[in-house]
């Protein structure tokens, strides 16, 4: 098959001006579709990726992202941190304990998670070291009851730093005549943290001593261990590796239990603009079947010529698939480019335009991903390839002595 020769005919009628104007709109129109769709696309699928990782560094850099609980305490559990540590996609490794408690101030009481951490094991490693405000993690010291709050809570409870709030725990009930009595203590306010999501309404973080004392647990027994990860995405992957280390029973959990089904619909809302959006690209690419189909007519007697003089079918199909793929990859490469640099500078495009999308002082998030990008630019291509392939087949089957019986 001579490709060179039917690249050199197919790239001569794509030059040729059209003598069929409708076929000649019909054709800027999808090379205009191809743009719009592959540069919406580009700059949805970034902003969704932005969203999707704001959300996990501010949900789960705050919770744990995988636990692993023993039924008896760790006998060395010092170098059990340091083996698991050395797992590949383990950021690190602390003693872990928590609890759900109720939190009592002086005008109204609410519900929160509290987690017991070392300050100085998890202080490079809690992303809310970044975000408290009027007190530091480091001010947390075992047997001063100290908490550190999210703003939404606090808020709720009326506290600021310096307040008294009376926390409750289920995990410590005492059993009484008068029925079961739940461990209380009253701590005091030292930070205030906000991390912009749900996290700041629900969670607080206490000294992992104090929050022994509180549920009443042996102190020093650690039976539970937080594990960080470099992306909280692997840890179905890495929950195998983290289970056959201990040659005792574990029970694992993950950030998947209390927040996946968030995660979940944020993906499925990503995947759904995805496909809405690239029903833009196949509409385009219909619109290159058109034009092709109506070029195939009006070539009809030039491809019955190029037969007679020995023109392979295959070379016949080569010429108008390169020529419809051309008008395909104009319109890809300027919406490549067109999607990025609108990604790029897409806050202070809207800001120009005066558009405040998630409200005053807010920014757009914005992760461009390169291989989401060669997706959208492999598939674009294998679809308008695809789009190119019937309009190639009716020129194919051009009979010579048919088209030519009244030349």
């Amino acid at each position: 098959m001579n490709l060179s020769l039917s690249f050199f005919i197919g790239y001569r009628y794509w030059r040729a001006r059209k003598a069929n104007a409708f076929a000649s709109f019909i054709t800027i129109f999808s090379v205009s579709g191809i743009l719009l769709g592959v540069a919406a696309l580009i700059v949805v699928s970034s902003v969704m990726n932005g969203l999707e990782g704001q959300l996990k560094h501010r949900i789960l850099g705050a919770v744990p992202q995988l636990t692993v609980q023993t039924e008896t305490a760790l006998d060395n559990w010092q170098q059990d941190v340091v083996n698991l540590s050395a797992i590949n996609g383990v950021q690190g490794v602390t003693p872990n304990v928590s609890t759900q408690a109720m939190l009592q101030s002086a005008s109204n009481i609410g519900a929160a998670q509290l987690y017991g951490v070392y300050p100085e094991r998890e202080k490079s490693l809690l992303n809310i070291q970044r975000n408290i405000y009027s007190g530091q993690l480091d001010e947390l010291k075992p047997g001063k009851y100290q908490i550190i709050l999210g703003t939404e809570l606090a808020r709720t409870l009326d506290l600021s730093v310096g307040d008294k709030v009376r926390v409750l725990s289920g995990d410590g009930v005492v059993y009484s005549p008068f029925g079961p009595i739940p461990s209380q203590r009253k701590f005091t306010v030292i930070g205030v943290f906000e991390v912009g999501s749900q996290v700041d309404a629900t969670v607080g973080f206490i000294h992992h001593d104090d929050a022994q004392r509180l549920m009443r647990q042996q102190p020093g027994d650690v039976k539970q261990l937080r594990i960080y990860l470099d992306d909280p995405f692997t840890a179905p992957a890495i929950t195998p590796n983290v289970v056959n280390y201990f040659s005792q029973p574990v029970t694992t959990t993950d950030w998947r239990d209390s927040y996946g089904h968030l995660f979940g619909a944020v993906k499925m809302e990503k995947n759904m603009m995805s496909l809405m959006l690239s029903l833009i690209i196949a509409v385009a690419a219909f619109n290159i079947v058109s034009a092709l189909v109506m070029m195939v007519v009006d070539k009809t007697t030039d491809v019955a010529v190029l037969k007679t003089q020995g023109l392979t079918t295959t070379n016949v199909m080569a010429i108008f698939m390169i020529q419809g793929s051309l008008n395909a990859i104009i319109g890809l490469i300027t919406g490549v480019a067109a999607g990025v640099l609108l990604t790029i500078n897409l806050n202070e495009i809207t800001n120009a335009l005066g558009i405040s999308i998630l409200g005053a002082g807010q920014h757009l998030p914005v992760q461009l991903e390169l291989s989401q990008l060669s997706t959208i630019v492999i598939g674009t291509l294998v679809m308008t390839l695809l789009a190119t392939i019937y309009p190639a087949l009716r020129a194919a089957n051009v009979q010579p002595a048919t088209a030519l019986r009244y030349e």
